[in-house]
């Protein structure tokens, strides 16, 4: 049977950040993928001679390239790159267009290998989310520098250029307009099909406007210092068919760091072409351009598949693992079902292939459930094994033995911008009573808020708390209805008992839920006073309907703390919300057009530079999406990350259960450790040890 008698540290449950450790991926001997080059901008002056730029030695690196899958997050990072103006309060997709020298990254279908063929990646094959970041429509003399590019053929110079044929006016109504210059990079898709990028409607259905999925590619601001580091989205032919990469399409992570076009010897005298192409930028290093006022094209991310930008592109081949589907279709067997925990999902994606695939060895599945549902189903005879990490309450009369299959847990994962687009926050510190207040529904929301009763003197949400801004001083403190809550789950899970145990170990959180007001005032929600935890799951108790003059609310009316809290089924949804910061919160009222009638639903993805959103993941989601995960406090005053080494050290502090049984970690041993992880839990495959199934007590 899968794990017994096996300890297993998930590669997928290490974080992305420590308050007392370094990253466990950045620390890594050496990256998956680093290259070196020199970059150089050349303009020719009007007697022939060159005149050459300041060169620039750029080294960029990737943590990860291999057996990726959709919606996983690739660290990559470069030094020694021209310094970036202008910075966009939004590097992703149209909205990173208004800067000057920063690097864009995006993903392409192909590898860098002329000898590949048609695998031969191109600015055709490459993603972007809009038209108007891979051609130039109608531009004037003045805005169309690339017609002068040194390193382009001379059919790239013409007034019409990036398509032939030119799509008829019925295609492209503006593309051929006399006296304007337009540049069209097509979108080749993964079937063939052309999109000529012209308009809107004349890209692929995943660029469409209010697409499933926000930009991935994005224009990347580098420091004074000549370094930048993103976290770039790679996504597979599920998320975008037509880009179409997957484990038998070869693709590529494109990075152009952006020097300037490099320009042709001037006509005489020089044309608005020829002095656009020469410009070096508005904005100085390191000044921001929040109002996206214009740029100089020539060293704008605009024109990234010219010539001369193009030929300094790193290529950072990856690949994709099998889909998750891939057992389905290869293995025709019967699965084994293993039924329970979510916090083996990402774990299970890898190990259902290794097992499927292989003869000698069963078509392993994982069915997501709660423990308890997971482990009656398999005390039933409905399933061979459970996948648990407690011990759960047995109804049958068969022994059940539990083997230790996995080091993983759950974390506080977190988006948070610092003020004045400063960039992400990478340390957030979280305690137990922050969490309490959190799951208690103790803030207010907003001014809807104010009039529950016991509680109206609340902070409206936890940037405007205190303790908050005590332990994590210099964030914004405009308030958002969102950092009123955690996003959590709506039904029983391990993961909830194991965080309301860390919560409720700690004597100021107990005090807080028992009625005992904070140093600064903030009281319990009355409806949670007195909250008997840990439990395997949080009810919404409040009752609490605003009185509001809002017509919407008024045809509307709700518990208005239950909207704000608005938890899911799965850990995986809280991480796709916080991957796409886009929080949960069904506070949105507003008027159908179609129906004339108000309807109320989930608020809009959070703008770039002033997101704030926490959510409840598995350490897998961490490690696969690139979230970044708090630092709770474990002993007084002493704040740790999940990673390999504080997992381990919780794993110490376990004391083993009787023949058979778990092992349980003492909440109360984590406070008097500076180094073990609150969150650490282990995975258990749990059996009856009689009366299986022949057939799957072999496996």
């Amino acid at each position: 049977m899968l794990g017994l008698g096996s300890v297993l540290v998930l590669a997928g449950s290490s974080s992305t950040g420590s308050a007392v450790e370094p990253d466990a991926r950045a620390s890594a001997s050496a990256p998956a993928y680093s290259e070196t080059k020199t970059l150089q901008r050349v303009v020719t002056k009007a007697d022939g001679s060159l005149q050459e730029f300041p060169a620039y030695t750029v080294t960029v690196t990737a943590d990860q390239t291999t057996d990726l899958r959709g919606r996983q997050r690739i660290r990559i990072a470069w030094k020694g790159a021209q310094p970036s103006g202008g910075r966009a309060s939004n590097p992703f997709g149209e909205s990173g267009l208004a800067q000057e020298y920063p690097v864009v990254i995006m993903q392409c279908r192909g590898v860098d290998d002329p000898g590949r063929g048609e695998e031969q990646l191109r600015p055709e094959t490459c993603w972007t989310a809009s038209f108007a970041q891979r051609s130039q429509i109608t531009r004037s003399d003045g805005e169309a520098a690339w017609r002068h590019d040194l390193d382009a053929d001379e059919t790239a110079k013409g007034r019409v250029s990036g398509l032939d044929p030119l799509p008829g006016a019925d295609v492209c109504p503006t593309a051929d307009i006399a006296g304007y210059s337009t540049r069209l990079t097509p979108f080749v898709a993964a079937s063939g099909r052309v999109f000529p990028a012209c308009q809107a409607d004349q890209m692929p259905p995943e660029a469409a406007v209010g697409a499933a999925f926000p930009a991935a590619e994005l224009a990347a601001f580098t420091d004074l210092d000549g370094r930048g580091e993103v976290q770039f989205e790679v996504r597979s032919d599920v998320e975008n068919e037509s880009l179409g990469c997957n484990h038998e399409t070869a693709c590529s992570i494109v990075v152009i760091p952006i020097v300037g076009l490099s320009c042709d010897q001037p006509s005489s005298p020089p044309t608005a072409s020829d002095n656009a192409c020469r410009r070096t930028g508005r904005f100085v290093p390191g000044s921001g351009n929040f109002a996206s006022e214009g740029v100089d094209q020539a060293v704008s991310p605009t024109v990234w598949w010219s010539a001369s930008q193009w030929r300094n592109r790193f290529t950072i081949p990856i690949t994709f693992g099998l889909p998750p589907d891939a057992c389905d279709i290869l293995d025709p067997r019967a699965p084994t079902g293993f039924y329970g925990t979510e916090l083996l999902a990402q774990a299970a994606l890898q190990w259902s292939p290794a097992y499927c695939l292989r003869k000698d060895r069963f078509k392993f599945q994982h069915n997501q459930m709660s423990d308890e549902a997971g482990f009656t189903l398999m005390e039933n005879g409905g399933g061979a094994a459970a996948l648990v990490s407690s011990e759960q309450t047995r109804v049958g009369t068969d022994p059940v033995g539990y083997a230790p299959t996995a080091v993983t847990g759950f974390a506080i994962g977190y988006v948070v911008d610092k003020p004045d687009n400063a960039g992400e926050l990478s340390t957030l510190r979280i305690t137990p009573r922050l969490v309490a207040k959190l799951l208690t529904q103790s803030y207010l929301g907003s001014d809807l808020g104010r009039g529950h009763p016991g509680m109206a003197d609340n902070p409206l949400s936890i940037m405007q708390d205190p303790e908050f801004v005590r332990l994590n001083p210099g964030l914004s403190r405009i308030n958002q209805e969102v950092g009123a809550t955690l996003l959590s789950l709506s039904n029983q899970s391990d993961v909830i008992r194991q965080l309301t145990d860390w919560v409720t170990h700690d004597p100021a959180a107990r005090k807080f839920i028992a009625g005992e007001p904070d140093q600064w005032g903030m009281v319990v929600n009355p409806n949670y006073e007195g909250l008997a935890l840990p439990a395997a799951e949080i009810p919404l108790l409040d009752d609490f309907v605003p009185e509001t003059g809002n017509t919407c609310r008024q045809e509307n009316p709700a518990v208005y703390f239950n909207q704000i809290a608005a938890p899911v089924t799965t850990l995986r949804r809280i991480s796709e919300a916080l991957l796409d910061a886009h929080p949960n919160v069904q506070t949105r009222c507003e008027l159908d057009a179609d129906t004339g009638l108000y309807k109320v639903g989930r608020i809009g993805r959070q703008s770039y530079g002033s997101r704030f959103m926490l959510g409840l993941v598995s350490l897998g989601d961490v490690e696969r999406y690139g979230l970044k995960a708090a630092a709770l406090q474990a002993a007084p005053g002493k704040f740790v990350v999940p990673s390999e080494s504080s997992l381990a050290a919780a794993v110490s502090l376990m004391e083993p259960g009787e023949e058979t049984l778990p092992f349980t970690l003492d909440q109360a041993a984590v406070r008097t450790s500076s180094k073990a992880y609150p969150g650490t839990m282990v995975v258990y495959t749990a059996a009856r040890m009689q009366n299986l199934d022949p057939a799957d007590a072999a496996k």
